[in-house]
């Protein structure tokens, strides 16, 4: 039986949600089904009922690097590709509407169990999260800071009440608002004092020396930059942390990533499985 981290099950406390064990083999499809993804081939299968995904490179890298897309596989790839081009594998495990909660991290840890097992995977991934995606690259980072290289994060969002609760400058979503409550177990009361959102979390970022990359359109009307990366960078800076935001001047949501994404590369090489 696996024994949560410390963090992990603070978390769980801190919702009111149950916690989640398993044993130590995590399910997963015995054959994945092989198809070619950009010129790569990609491996779909499931792990702990979840549909999943592996794209391998044609020559992996010394140490077996990866990276995991978060949320929205295959959007603005451009940066999965060219690491993909440096022998990387691309993952992506689907737990969509679970907004970064404990038990999305419970099921992204069995994931990043499977495929470095199965797949000889490095033990740290960079974590990609692209929008909502942000939710569940900084919580499992946080929560598993010894499997994590580094972030990119993309227009994220890191604070619940930013989106979809739309609290301060963004209108923020009903629906998905409803949704995060309902998994994190809050009232719209509750809501206002609730401590599970990635800038809660950002001292066990620091602490773990994570190096971080951020882009985003510093005029974001779906997911504020003010609310959201600009409060992370200027308390990380503060711990002493590595972070290097790309702000794209009149930019909006979208487009996200960059057309050149060579800058996500240079800084993922420079610093993600660096000792």
């Amino acid at each position: 039986m696996r024994i949560l981290s410390p963090l992990l099950a603070a978390l769980l406390l801190v919702t009111g949600l149950p916690l989640l064990t398993r044993a130590a083999d995590t399910p997963a499809a015995a054959t994945p089904k092989t198809s070619v993804w950009n010129g790569y081939e990609k491996l779909d299968f499931e792990v702990a009922g979840k549909p999943a995904l592996l794209v391998k490179p044609r020559t992996p890298a010394p140490g077996n690097p990866w990276i995991w897309r978060t949320e929205f596989f295959g959007h603005e790839p451009q940066g999965d590709i060219a690491l993909l081009g440096l022998g990387w594998h691309v993952a992506y495990l689907k737990v969509s509407d679970m907004y970064g909660a404990p038990a999305a991290i419970d099921l992204m840890n069995q994931f990043h169990d499977y495929v470095t097992k199965t797949y000889g995977l490095n033990q740290r991934v960079v974590l990609e999260g692209f929008s909502r995606g942000g939710l569940y690259a900084v919580n499992f980072a946080a929560a598993h800071p010894d499997k994590t290289a580094a972030l990119y994060l993309d227009a994220p969002v890191l604070d619940i009440r930013s989106w979809p609760g739309g609290k301060g400058a963004s209108k923020g979503d009903a629906r998905c608002w409803k949704q995060a409550m309902d998994i994190y177990g809050l009232t719209e009361d509750t809501a206002k004092d609730f401590k599970g959102n990635p800038l809660d979390h950002i001292d066990a970022l620091a602490a773990a020396k994570i190096p971080i990359l951020a882009i985003c359109g510093d005029a974001d009307k779906t997911v504020p930059y003010p609310e959201n990366t600009a409060i992370l960078q200027e308390r990380y800076k503060k711990l002493g942390g590595n972070i290097d935001v790309i702000l794209k001047p009149g930019g909006d949501h979208h487009p996200h990533s960059l057309k050149d994404p060579q800058p996500i590369v240079d800084f993922l090489t420079k610093y993600a499985y660096a000792k």
